[in-house]
């Protein structure tokens, strides 16, 4: 095959690579846009997995990050004109259920929210908390949506420094603290630990682990800002419209190619390259891949200064997880009947059993009481399952990838995520959902698992089944992503660009990284200037 040449060719269509795509295709560049998988996407897809007429979302599922992000803001619009359409609620947003029973609900109204609230003092603190984040919401989403080691971070800080000492300090702290200990210091009842600390999972957090302290009042705005949107027919309508949108605006898509090294001419970026295949890059590769791989096997060895590859190497991956999709006859028969109208439902006690599972994944062990991930997409979308029947999306974050015991010394682990394990995984969720939900094993018609090698398998960002490109741990994230001595989307190569879950702003459907990368591509250098 002869090669091919683009002004950019972007690795990994995932959405950050998409977005990456979409960008500077508008701004007037050529773009070629390539992935090993069979279609783009990366982890989002929708298939019927268990039945026919179940139509479940393979992988990520809710998008309030998108809908409230520089991507949607800039190409929503013409998404929506290829096709996308969201459902969202405006009452039941997300809820808690403990072992015991007791639950926590939070409605897209604070207010309502509130009002189920023991303590009159933690409704204030609550209201505190909402208001306290939008009042530097346009500072906050600077800092995530710009480069931090640039100029270009000086006025989102300036904004909060304008709010005084007390304000950044305040931050500094909430980065520095874990969820856990952030809601123990402002709520006296239960609640709030209930409904968000199993939300830090979602993030790639434990509740121990630092900058859960700034991540629980940005999760909770967020939701009641923006609610909890899915795609109308499931998420593969999301890459539907995405493929719309791309092959509108002339970017050339190749699936199924997998990049297997990057070239360099005189040390500069100058396109990729697979087994048969090439593609010439005029003015920028960008790569959405993990540290390891980029440093470690797509760029020639000695092209970064040892400190990059030696960190590359030891780039550490987050807990893995695993996807249950489950097709059931009827609506779940949840003991407290308001759950049947919440979207996303966590089985967790908060912070303590979420923690102690945590604890246990991160030991090697299949955890005894893992926080369960409900999602009812139906209770929103109707039309993704037949009449009268209902679909269950289960997400498991706290499982080790090479698991060396049971915690609760029932599930054989010696052979690793085999089917065997899968099925006794499978059981242990079911139970755990049946004790708050009696009779459900009887309406259950058919079960998928996706194993933590199953997502590595679908997504190779996916280390040890981290579906989140490497824990967001505080040592990992923020100044410091993807790596201390190569924290910039501008690599140590010249005109090679790193984005993804990996890089800043770190994990979750909103594509900042590849919006923010093509946006800097695309501004006028000074020689250009000059030249005017």
């Amino acid at each position: 095959m002869g090669t091919d040449s683009a002004d950019a060719v972007v690795i990994g269509a995932g959405i950050n690579g998409m977005a990456a795509a979409a960008r500077l295709a508008a701004g007037g560049w050529s773009v070629a846009l390539v992935d090993g998988a069979d279609d783009i996407g990366g982890f989002i897809a929708t298939g019927e997995r268990t039945l026919p007429g179940y139509r479940h979302d393979t992988y990520s599922s809710w998008h309030p990050l998108f809908v409230t992000g520089p991507v949607y803001a800039e190409f929503g619009e013409a998404l929506l004109r290829h096709g996308l359409s969201y459902a969202n609620t405006d009452g039941p947003l997300t809820a808690s259920v403990a072992d015991d029973g007791a639950v926590a609900l939070a409605h897209r109204d604070v207010e309502e929210t509130v009002a189920g609230f023991e303590h009159a003092e933690d409704r204030d603190a609550y209201r505190a908390m909402i208001a306290g984040f939008f009042a530097h919401a346009e500072q906050i989403g600077g800092l995530l949506g710009t480069e931090l080691h640039s100029t270009a971070a000086w006025k989102p800080l300036f904004g909060l420094v304008r709010g005084g000492r007390p304000v950044v300090e305040g931050y500094v702290r909430d980065a520095a603290t874990s969820g856990r200990s952030w809601m123990r210091g402002r709520f006296r009842g239960p609640e709030t630990d209930h409904l968000w600390a199993p939300w830090l999972l979602h993030a790639g957090l434990a509740p121990d682990a630092a900058s859960g302290g700034l991540m629980v009042p940005i999760f909770a705005a967020t939701m009641h800002a923006a609610g909890l949107p899915v795609v109308v027919g499931g998420a593969g309508n999301f890459t539907a419209a995405w493929r719309g949108l791309l092959d509108e605006l002339g970017v050339t898509i190749h699936t199924g190619r997998t990049v297997e090294r990057i070239l360099l001419r005189d040390g500069t970026a100058a396109g990729v390259a697979g087994d048969g295949w090439s593609l010439a890059a005029n003015r920028a590769v960008i790569a959405s891949v993990t540290p390891t791989a980029l440093y470690g096997s797509l760029l020639p060895a000695g092209s970064v200064p040892s400190p990059v590859s030696e960190q590359a190497a030891a780039y550490r991956p987050g807990r893995a997880a695993a996807q249950l999709h489950v097709a059931l006859s009827g609506p779940v028969p949840w003991r407290d009947a308001r759950l049947a109208a919440v979207p996303l439902v966590h089985l967790s006690d908060g912070s303590a059993s979420t923690g102690i599972a945590c604890a246990e994944a991160e030991a090697g062990l299949v955890p005894r009481r893992p926080t369960v991930v409900v999602g009812q997409q139906h209770v929103l979308d109707p039309s993704r399952v037949p009449a009268g029947a209902a679909a269950l999306w289960l997400q498991l974050q706290e499982l080790p990838f090479a698991p060396v015991g049971d915690a609760a010394g029932a599930l054989d682990t010696a052979q690793g995520w085999d089917e065997k394990l899968a099925a006794g995984l499978a059981d242990r969720v079911l139970d755990r959902l049946e004790a708050q939900a009696p009779g459900l094993r009887e309406l259950v018609l058919g079960v998928d698992v996706i194993t933590p090698p199953d997502l590595l398998s679908r997504n190779p960002n996916a280390l040890a089944g981290d579906p989140y490109g490497g824990s967001a741990e505080l040592d990992q994230n923020f100044l410091w992503r993807p790596l201390a001595a190569a924290p910039k989307h501008a690599t140590p190569v010249a005109r090679l660009w790193h984005i993804g879950a990996s890089t800043h702003p770190g994990p979750g459907l909103g594509g900042a990284s590849g919006h923010l990368v093509a946006g800097t591509l695309l501004k006028p250098t000074m020689r250009s200037r000059l030249r005017r």
